[in-house]
């Protein structure tokens, strides 16, 4: 195989391949990247954990043709710092790969191209077409609460519903969930024989990390989904970014939720966040054979009064808010708290509260025509 890349053509191609590199793992091969030479002048990179891939096509001139696996961190390590417009790679028939560029070169060892792993099926009678930035704002609203390495496998992901007409995201850990629902055009839809578009998933936590990072918030790009029986593929731009989904019924989401609080205000965001922020001073302040301390919230009189206590000192703020409902103490982890109301898509914000004991609710102020957002947190015992 012999192949001429522009450099900085690979190395844009190279970055994203990256995410799906395993770095721990018996199998040498999914440590690297399957290079695919073939004429007239195509090169197809793909890179596969066995829970998640990704495959780019580049234009790179092809003199011979070959399918070879190169250590994927040695070779984008040595492209980075070869010199010049041009990268040439060659393997012999010795399984030997070299990479050159000008008077430069480097040699290490190639993988015949037949031992990477099969790749799942990257299309599917069912499938639609979205706008990547509604996607991605819904998904970074809700991924800070999704669970990692829960005992419920459930949770270690994003649970999405689409219809006809909208998307919805869920996540919950078993200390806080977030919910978000927007009305949005979908094209392209592929119903797989049924009246309506109707498809529900999971898809894993280190899927939706790096998938909000290949997407864009640019309002005019789209992104092409297919939903297999055990997989999701993205078609981002000339990207195909692919995934496992987790297998199983999602929790009962509504359920879990209180929609009938007692107590109810409304708040500035940005003010609380700020005087949460300044309690994070305190709350996350880690001191020999402590732990960190709660931030304590107590709702009286139209004040929000906020204020933490730790081994090595304290701080107190208050916040005017419209308060309806009887006064009330509670304590909460602060950086829960502090990510479920940076989440929530509004400047005026409303938190819905019972008792000392019992969750909260966060959601903006003011409900916007076609979305839909909550975002529910416990609070914690408070030692006095």
């Amino acid at each position: 195989m012999k192949i001429i890349f522009n450099k900085s053509t690979v190395m844009s191609a190279v970055a994203p391949l990256m995410c799906a590199v395993s770095g721990k793992s018996v199998l040498s091969t999914i440590e690297g990247i399957l290079i695919e030479a073939k004429t007239p002048d195509i090169c197809v990179l793909t890179t596969y954990d066995l829970e998640k891939g990704v495959r780019t096509t580049i234009e790179a001139k092809v003199i011979e043709e070959g399918r070879f696996i190169l250590n994927a961190q040695k070779f984008n390590q040595t492209i980075k710092v070869m010199s010049g417009d041009e990268i040439t790679l060659t393997v012999d028939d010795k399984m030997s790969a070299c990479i050159s560029c000008g008077k430069s070169s480097h040699k290490m060892s190639a993988l015949a191209g037949d031992d990477f792993p099969a790749l799942p099926e990257l299309t599917s009678d069912r499938s639609f077409v979205t706008n990547q930035a509604v996607l991605k704002k819904m998904i970074s609203q809700v991924s800070f609460a999704m669970a990692v390495n829960d005992q419920r496998m459930v949770l270690n992901g994003c649970f999405l519903k689409i219809s006809d007409d909208s998307i919805m995201a869920v996540a919950c850990d078993g200390f806080k969930s977030a919910k978000c629902k927007k009305v949005t055009e979908l094209a392209n839809k592929n119903t797989n024989g049924n009246e309506h578009l109707d498809y529900s998933f999971i898809v894993p936590v280190k899927t939706v990390n790096e998938l909000n990072k290949l997407i864009s918030d640019d309002e005019e790009a789209l992104t092409q989904i297919f939903v297999t029986r055990k997989h999701i593929v993205f078609l981002i731009g000339e990207l195909t970014f692919f995934s496992r989904l987790i297998d199983g019924n999602y929790i009962d989401y509504e359920r879990i939720m209180i929609r009938n609080h007692k107590i109810t205000i409304t708040v500035d965001k940005q003010a609380l966040i700020s005087a949460l922020e300044r309690a994070a001073l305190v709350t996350e302040e880690r001191i020999e054979r402590s732990v960190r301390s709660h931030v304590r919230l107590e709702v009286v009189e139209g004040l929000l009064k906020i204020s933490a206590t730790s081994a090595s000192g304290s701080t107190y703020d208050e916040i005017a808010v419209e308060h309806d409902g009887p006064d009330l103490v509670i304590a909460f982890n602060n950086r829960f708290l502090i990510d479920s109301i940076r989440a929530c898509d509004a400047d005026t914000i409303k938190i819905s509260m019972s008792s000392a004991l019992t969750s909260i609710n966060i959601e903006p102020a003011e409900a916007e025509d076609g979305k839909e957002e909550i975002f529910m947190i416990l609070p914690v015992r408070m030692k006095d």
